[in-house]
């Protein structure tokens, strides 16, 4: 039903009203910096391009992000063919950290009253500070990163490296004095009026373009469905935990297949967590490993490794889960341990309960045609299909040839196994039936009753 919902509201959205040339393009970003919104900001301003927009405003307020995912965004910005127009809003929003980068890349920078911008010193990717020599390279590399952004777009280069060096931040008007960021506006309304007519440089030998933004259509550019479920499980811990729980689901499918869920489950959620990691900057082996552990699990259904494949399976899917993000800039989130802890534990209980169970069934005696341990006999099955000369019954969960002592035993009729010949059963009914005197199942057949 969903899906049927999605794919009209797409047809929908196709089919919607042609987007303006000229238009005043707005998007809104109020969430931290990675993949997705990257991604979407790229997507935006393709749009805006597109259609020939008089200038591309995004409304940010952002606590910062990834130092990858801001570099793409900073080039995105530095390479518009459209005025770009970043503006820090609502009242109490920020762009702090990797805020500063985007805000400083625009070819007009505005701040709504009681907003903030600076403290845009790098961090590790869990918030900790990054010690030692790394630190210095990571720090330098920053500031000299955002001078060279100021000083493009002819904003204090000085007080962007301090920003950077020193984490300082100041409100929108104390930017406006000390020329990081151009005007403050109350609200986008505010914004257009006073940014109307004014001329900025798209490229830096090029010429100066107006900007006529008071009167033109706005056309709105937001977050699709899929980046915003994008947003939430785009996370190396969310990854991770999808892929290793669905990759256990298929493993308990494997060993009763008559579990229609889990297999169904299992596959979704493989699907959402290689869908997860589509964004992200993910090692080739972490990923190679996660798989190999389904591979093992399976083993160990099948083959009797007393545990071996199923303890292997583990360690891969752990080493998996560590090296996952390791080839990642020093900001980059990684596996969280309990993460690690949430999908190990359930892999430890989840194989170990099946291979208990299946080392338990390994020492029940088995039947052998030779007649030893001819256990079945004796046993209750149903019919699963019509059983006369020939047919198949189901003993114990398992599905067996057949064939009745006498007459026909019609399906789903409860039986009882009374000797065996060769691999074939020889079963009777428990209950009166209907037997037919003819080897024919026609409208003709003659019918009587035990």
């Amino acid at each position: 039903m969903w899906s049927l919902l999605l794919i009209i509201g797409v047809l929908l959205a196709a089919c919607g009203q042609p987007t303006p040339s000229g238009a005043v393009h707005v998007s809104r970003l109020a969430d931290d910096i990675g993949p997705v919104s990257a991604n979407f900001i790229d997507r935006a301003l393709d749009r805006a391009e597109e259609h020939g927009a008089t200038a591309w405003v995004l409304m940010l307020d952002t606590p910062g992000g990834l130092i990858s995912s801001t570099d793409k965004i900073v080039q995105r910005l530095l390479a518009a063919e459209v005025p770009v127009v970043v503006f820090v809003s609502p009242a109490g929003a920020r762009a702090a950290s990797a805020g500063t980068f985007i805000t400083m890349a625009a070819h007009v920078a505005a701040m709504a009253p009681n907003t903030q911008i600076g403290a845009a010193h790098p961090v590790a990717g869990g918030g900790e500070d990054i010690e030692g020599d790394l630190n210095k390279k990571v720090t330098n590399d920053a500031a000299a990163d955002i001078r060279g952004i100021a000083e493009v777009r002819g904003r204090n280069a000085e007080w962007a490296e301090e920003a950077v060096r020193e984490s300082v931040s100041i409100t929108g008007a104390e930017a406006v004095e000390l020329n990081v960021v151009d005007l403050t506006a109350n609200d986008l309304d505010d914004l257009l009026a006073q940014i109307d007519g004014m001329e900025v440089q798209l490229k830096p030998d090029g010429p100066m373009v107006a900007l006529q933004v008071a009167e033109a259509e706005r056309v709105e550019t937001d977050y699709t469905l899929v980046e915003r479920i994008l947003d939430v499980i785009a996370n190396p811990t969310v990854a991770f935990i999808l892929l290793g729980l669905g990759q256990l689901a298929l493993v308990i499918e494997l060993w009763s297949p008559g579990l229609v869920g889990p297999g169904i489950f299992g596959v979704i959620m493989l699907i959402a967590g290689f869908f997860a990691l589509g964004p992200l900057d993910t090692n080739p082996a972490g990923i190679a490993l996660i798989v190999l552990a389904v591979v093992l699990f399976a083993v160990e259904i099948f083959v009797a490794g007393f545990g071996v494949f199923g303890i292997g399976g583990i360690v891969a899917l752990i080493l998996g889960g560590l090296i996952l993000m390791s080839d990642t800039s020093v900001d980059a989130e990684e596996v969280s341990l309990w993460g690690l802890i949430v999908v190990g534990g359930a892999a430890a209980v989840v194989v170990g309960g099946i291979g208990l169970l299946l080392a338990i069934d390994r020492r029940k005696p088995k039947w052998s045609p030779s007649g030893s341990g001819a256990t079945i006999v004796g046993h209750e099955g149903t019919a699963h299909t019509t059983v006369s000369g020939h047919g198949t019954v189901v003993v114990d969960s398992e599905l067996w040839s057949a064939r009745a002592v006498s007459g026909l035993i019609p399906r789903t009729t409860p039986v009882r196994v009374v000797e065996m010949d060769g691999l074939t059963v020889v079963v009777e009914p428990m209950v009166p039936v209907e037997i037919v005197e003819s080897d024919e199942l026609g409208d003709g057949a003659v019918r009587r009753r035990l």
